[in-house]
């Protein structure tokens, strides 16, 4: 039996269900979504699923109190995905962690999925036997059948929990399929019911591809069997685009889950590296979202778009139990066990065997975000005042808190947050890098779609930036830096979020992985003019950079590869920057966090297969030119070592309750360091863990509150540490810390003030 079978085998719904609460303390927060489950689990009567932990008060090991009445969430989360499976296989396990938080969750299928219409392996792969009759109506259904057990399964622990199907008027003029998990109204799927293109990349003008290219007029309807709805419709792109924003004015989310409309090409063969229904159906998605962003009042949402196919050429993320778990859903969506398959009355069928065939286990034990908001988005001054930063309805947002007023005796009166305040320009990508100024002021470094008319060829992205007119006055406009890529048909637009270095004389460098995944940099000159983007080599680079200086003023620059981690060094500024160089690093799971650490730089990451945090120093004096073979490092014997071969730095690994995704590290000057990271339960963990190699592995305290995106943290001048992330509900919350390992406060979520703008 192929080892993912035996995974699947023995990932049974009870050990399933049981392995989604990972790590010795079940956060407050998860525990709400699993008291979900069927009376007969634990004797008790469910928790009202649209309650959220408390906010005001936490208890000593950092987690939410559970004592005290609970507010009702007003957080909503809406996935809007090309197939049915798009979900389960690209943004699962957070697809689970949601529900069983209790969260609201409505997840929008763009296509029927009805491929060939055969519902059994493909030619070649077959289990013998006759193959399926083609029927497109039929697999739809057959592939519905298969989300609607496997999303009860998460919610109930039941497959054949019983959904309320009904049909409803989109805003486009056409109809579509809400189902809703009976007993849990917060739970619903929405079915568009568009023909979807059949083939991965080959020329088929009857799709999203071709509706975006204007290739065709209208896209057509391809309804399931026995479906609710019952009459075929068509959309042209302005009505899909209508379709869409409706949608999001019914469901009003805080978050918004899409797939990844830049994919990027395959350095093999230059392919698009994902399936054209998922790019083209992205686009349509970030079109909605802009028309929705600039209408009436609505809650402030945050968007996290998802690496699809390529996920299967990255080092796995998830950690054994969380992977078992994805598997299990995805076994239960496949029709696969033959419980289900023995006891499914529906001629269509109950679930999508093509997936049963080829269980695809690097999609399923793994999870990427396509661009994620990194761990720098908050500054502190040298007043000790703060600064955070974040992209909410596609805009730049900021909150900021002043410095603590001191009064008579010496006594220091606290201050409270401001914002969000927000910039004009629109279609700003996640993930922001702010960075301080010499001159005091601070300037913040993104990427942005670019929509145009909304014709096909307008389709862009740029880097820029924003900055201070004032050292703590409003920021003014975007300025562009343009983009390394030559043109969205070549690249698909792919780059990264910018990495930044600011030098002490006020010259900048900034870096940006392109869709060739090299590293490629732009330079500000002492005389404030910006040198041309240049590339800087590297192969294979799929990670975003990360940027540091150490205390002789050296700036590094690291990006992941499958293989290990590159470095580039620029030794003072205006210098060349010297790279590739091999770091020695391990396999890492791509998400890098790098500090300044006396005389080098420490970097933080995750260990492929387990989600550990790991910690390892680097020195510019010690790194080598990288070899040939892309992104690989070339180890030599630890017994006999050639002249001048890399050695490899020292590893610590530092635990952690599982969990992907980037690691916020704040040293505190005194040895120690603040860390903070995503969970295998999609909570937040932190944990004080002494610098470099010495010591055992540091308590990691889980704080049960879903975060959207990474959490950041900084170093106050009078000591402390300061961390904060974004809520789901699309607020800031923050707590703070003494130096050397002190407890952490209540976590407060910052009240929102008047929304404003700044100066443009």
């Amino acid at each position: 039996m192929a080892p993912e079978k035996r995974i699947l085998a023995r990932a049974t719904r009870r050990n399933v269900l049981a392995a989604t609460v990972l790590g010795a303390m079940t956060p407050v927060g998860v525990g709400i979504g699993m008291a979900l489950r069927a009376e007969s689990d634990s004797g008790s009567a469910p928790v009202n699923p649209h309650q959220s932990p408390d906010m005001s008060t936490a208890g000593p090991s950092g987690t939410w109190a559970a004592s005290g009445p609970q507010p009702e969430t007003t957080e909503s989360i809406v996935q809007i995905v090309a197939h049915p499976d798009d979900d389960l296989f690209f943004i699962n396990p957070e697809v689970g962690q949601s529900l069983r938080s209790g969260r609201p969750l409505a997840t929008i299928y763009l296509t029927s999925g009805e491929s060939n219409g055969i519902n059994g392996p493909r030619e070649g792969a077959g289990r013998g036997g006759p193959r399926p009759a083609r029927d497109k109506h039929k697999f739809a259904k057959a592939r519905q059948n298969g989300i609607r057990a496997a999303y009860a399964e998460m919610v109930t622990g039941q497959p054949g929990h019983p959904w309320q199907r009904s049909v409803i008027a989109t805003a486009g003029g056409g109809q579509a399929e809400l189902d809703t998990l009976r007993g849990y109204p917060h739970v619903q799927l929405v079915w568009t019911l568009l023909h979807e293109a059949g083939s991965i990349r080959g020329d088929r003008p009857h799709s999203l591809h071709g509706l975006w290219q204007g290739r065709v007029g209208v896209l057509g309807s391809q309804l399931a069997h026995g479906g609710v709805v019952t009459r075929d419709f068509s959309y042209s792109r302005e009505q899909l685009i209508q379709t869409l924003t409706g949608y999001l004015e019914r469901f009003r989310p805080t978050q918004v889950r899409m797939q990844n409309p830049t994919p990027g090409r395959l350095d093999r063969n230059l392919r698009c590296s994902d399936h054209q229904d998922h790019r083209f159906g992205a686009r349509f998605v970030q079109q909605a979202l802009a028309r929705y962003a600039a209408g009436g009042a609505r809650p402030h949402f945050t968007v996290q778009a998802y690496m699809g196919y390529f996920n299967g050429g990255l080092p796995r993320a998830l950690d054994p139990a969380s992977g078992a778990s994805k598997a299990r859903t995805l076994e239960t969506y496949s029709w696969s066990d033959d419980t289900s398959r023995n006891s499914c009355t529906d001629p269509a069928g109950c679930g999508d065997l093509k997936v049963a065939a080829h269980p695809k286990p690097r999609w399923s034990h793994s999870i990427h975000h396509a661009g994620d908001s990194g761990t720098d988005w908050l500054l502190a001054g040298k007043d000790d005042s703060l600064w955070a930063f974040a992209v909410l309805d596609g805009r730049i947002a900021h909150w900021h808190r002043p410095a603590e007023a001191t009064g008579s005796g010496g006594r220091r009166s606290s201050s409270r947050w401001t914002g969000p305040v927000f910039q004009t320009e629109t279609g700003m990508d996640t993930g922001v890098r702010p960075v301080a100024l010499p001159d005091g002021r601070i300037a913040v470094f993104g990427t942005r779609t670019l929509l145009g008319d909304q014709s096909a060829a307008a389709y862009r992205r740029e880097a820029g930036f924003v900055v201070q007119e004032d050292p703590g006055g409003p920021f003014g406009p975007w300025q562009s830096l343009g983009s390394p890529e030559l043109s969205d048909e070549v690249g698909t637009n792919d780059i990264s979020s910018p990495a930044v270095v600011v030098h002490d004389d006020g010259t900048m460098a900034v870096f940006l992985r392109d869709s060739s995944h090299q590293l490629t940099a732009r330079m500000r000159q002492t005389d404030g003019t910006w040198t041309p983007w240049r590339g800087l080599g590297g192969k294979a680079v799929h990670g975003d950079p990360v940027a540091a200086t150490d205390r002789a003023g050296r700036a590094y620059v690291l990006a992941a590869t499958p293989h290990s981690v590159l470095a580039w060094v620029q030794d003072s500024p205006g210098a060349k920057v010297r790279g590739p160089l091999a770091t020695g690093l391990p396999v890492t799971t791509l998400p890098l966090t790098v500090r300044r650490d006396d005389d080098g730089v420490r970097v933080f990451y995750r260990a492929p297969g387990s989600g550990h945090v790991c910690s390892a120093g680097l020195h510019a004096d010690a790194l080598t030119p990288s070899p040939a073979e892309p992104g690989r490092v070339r180890r030599s014997s630890s017994t006999r070592r050639s002249s001048g071969a890399h050695r490899s730095p020292a590893v610590t690994d530092l635990g952690g309750p599982g969990g992907y995704g980037p690691v916020s590290a704040a040293p505190d000057g005194r040895g120690t360091v603040l860390l903070a990271a995503r969970t295998a339960t999609g909570d937040v963990a932190t944990a004080w863990a002494a610098r470099g190699t010495a010591g055992r592995r540091p308590q990691w305290n889980q704080t049960g509150v879903l975060p959207a995106g990474a959490p950041a943290s900084v170093l106050l001048a009078s000591g402390g540490v300061v961390l904060a992330m974004l809520g789901l509900d699309s607020r800031l919350y923050w707590t703070r810390a003494p130096r050397g390992g002190g407890r952490l406060a209540p976590w407060q979520p910052t009240k929102p003030t008047t929304a404003g703008r700044s100066k443009a």
